[in-house]
């Protein structure tokens, strides 16, 4: 189904002149074939642009998710994932770069839909009163633009009654008629002593060449390319683009460009958790240290993460996923479940050690009887994380690569630590037996 035409509420950003299709796609088994392989969505929403740009050209189309669409223009402004904004004072200038960055971009490997968010000049009609007429004439600008907004947009001079409905009665030019630059130059204007006169004795009328709109952010007029990607991560494609732009456009005096869309706010997230990740990681290894009160120990177990993001990172190759906001807080909670495995042998070389037990006779034994703990651990986390690394419907592609990281990361990390862990605790043993450590009962 389609929506066309004003808004449905005040504060949805779509102008009267954008429509919304939405497409409710059948079940991913029920699609036809393409050369005997399963069909993607990039192949699918490829093939339906170039069905409408061949039956109904003309028109811009922008293919996109549409609760994604609308966190976009609500946050941004934009309708795309990347949105490349033009800043200037003259709006030909804007126009002219956004259009030779449209050019640059479009070739770009990854671009998809690259369309302008600034359309150009249409006709636009302009009314402009004279005051030399007016003043011969003795009238007034409002009356002047009283006489034009009955006679174009209409006025409300009745009812007509038909049983127990009331129908408004309005009185304009004909639909044809307000088309026609004639009969709106010969519009009458009453005047005070009750003559009229036309409009064109009292207004310069005519049509010329402008802007439709004129979109300004933070007080700065703008134009905008807007770019969905397909087959690529945002990042890498913004860094290429970024160059490309940089070499091939000279931007004109008071002229500058911004990047917006969901670029922005993956830089912002980024940015957050670069901050954010190491001061957790500080804080978990104080609590690892006041819990066993070794730095050796503590630092040991913290080599368990690395461990664990070699997995993680691993398996996002292989499933063909990008580093996301989504993929940095699974890295984040993997790192939690390492550092437990990690405390869970630790402990319990320490409780073997407090025993009198040593050597490498103590670590196999404690690291055999540790391994249905830590096997039982990760098999939870890759059970309770697996439907959602294979899931493929709505909110997939939130949930994915956050899955992806632990499953694999989880994996990894489980074996390195009962087999890696062991050996090099067997270096350090003797510094650790000589120190006072807390013992710690799992």
């Amino acid at each position: 189904f389609s929506r066309i035409g004003t808004s449905e509420v005040a504060t949805d950003p779509m102008g009267v002149n954008v429509s919304d299709t939405y497409i409710m796609l059948k079940d991913k088994k029920d699609w036809p074939k393409d050369s005997g392989k399963e069909k993607s969505y990039e192949t699918l929403v490829e093939e339906m642009l170039a069905r409408l740009e061949l039956e109904v050209p003309g028109q811009n189309y922008l293919a996109s998710q549409p609760i994604q669409m609308r966190f976009n223009e609500l946050l941004e402004g934009t309708r795309a994932d990347v949105a490349i904004k033009v800043f200037g004072n003259k709006l030909e200038e804007n126009l002219e770069v956004a259009e030779k960055i449209q050019e640059i971009v479009s070739k770009l490997p990854g671009s998809g839909d690259v369309e302008l968010d600034l359309a150009g000049t249409s006709p636009v009609l302009r009314i402009e009163p004279l005051a030399e007429g007016m003043s011969r004439y003795g009238t007034s600008t409002s009356e002047v633009l009283e006489a034009v907004s009955i006679a174009m947009g209409g006025e409300e001079v009745g009812h007509i009654f038909e049983e127990e409905k009331r129908f408004p009665l309005l009185i304009k030019l004909a639909e044809e008629e307000r088309g026609n630059l004639d009969v709106i130059r010969n519009i009458p204007v009453l005047l005070t002593n009750g003559v009229t006169v036309p409009l064109q004795k009292l207004a310069k009328v005519g049509f010329e060449e402008t802007f439709g709109s004129i979109t300004r952010e933070n007080g700065a007029r703008r134009a905008a390319v807007l770019v969905n990607l397909r087959g690529r991560d945002t990042e890498s494609w913004v860094v290429e683009a970024k160059a490309k732009i940089a070499k091939e456009l000279k931007l004109p005096e008071g002229s500058y460009i911004e990047w917006g869309g969901n670029f922005k706010n993956l830089e912002e997230a980024r940015n957050r958790l670069l901050v954010l990740t190491p001061i957790a990681l500080i804080l978990v290894f104080f609590m690892v240290y006041a819990a066993f009160g070794n730095l050796l120990e503590t630092g040991l177990i913290f080599l368990c993460i690395p461990f664990a993001w070699v997995g993680g990172i691993l398996n996002l190759y292989f499933h063909d996923l990008t580093f996301s906001i989504s993929a940095g807080v699974g890295f984040i909670a993997l790192s939690g479940i390492a550092v437990l495995n990690g405390v869970v042998l630790i402990g319990f070389f320490n409780s073997s050690m407090s025993e009198g037990k040593s050597g490498l006779e103590m670590i196999k034994e404690a690291a055999s009887s540790r391994l249905r703990p830590v096997v039982m651990t990760a098999l939870v986390a890759i059970f309770g994380f697996l439907p959602m690394m294979l899931s493929s419907g709505l909110g997939a592609e939130v949930q994915k690569p956050l899955a992806t990281v632990v499953t694999g990361g989880v994996f990894t990390s489980t074996f390195l630590t009962l087999f890696l862990l062991p050996m090099l605790f067997s270096f350090i043993e003797k510094s650790v037996s000589k120190s006072n450590f807390k013992v710690s009962h799992h």
